[in-house]
């Protein structure tokens, strides 16, 4: 099991970003969280199989079709104990 969180920059909000990640997420079968930050980016944590984190990572730098990454910044994190893959309030 890895635990990556991501901060992910450009044209993130309001384009349907944080519900694309949660279906994505869940059809990968990854743990975790997603939110808006104040600063404009989305923030996740994912949980799951290597494979499975790596693959979300890389969806992730494309996104929805609305939007436009700039860039994601991918450092280790700790299991929270989250269960499913849910949004969280924007910080």
């Amino acid at each position: 099991m890895r635990a990556v969180r991501l901060k992910i920059e450009g044209r993130v909000q309001g384009v349907g970003y944080r519900a694309w990640a949660i279906v994505e997420a869940e059809a990968l079968g990854l743990r975790g969280w997603v939110r808006n930050r104040r600063d404009g980016s989305v923030e996740a944590l994912l949980i799951g199989a290597e494979e499975r984190v790596a693959a979300m990572i890389e969806a992730a730098s494309e996104g929805p079709p609305a939007a436009r990454v700039a860039s994601i910044n991918a450092s280790p994190a700790e299991d929270d104990g989250s269960a499913g893959f849910t949004p969280r309030p924007t910080v």
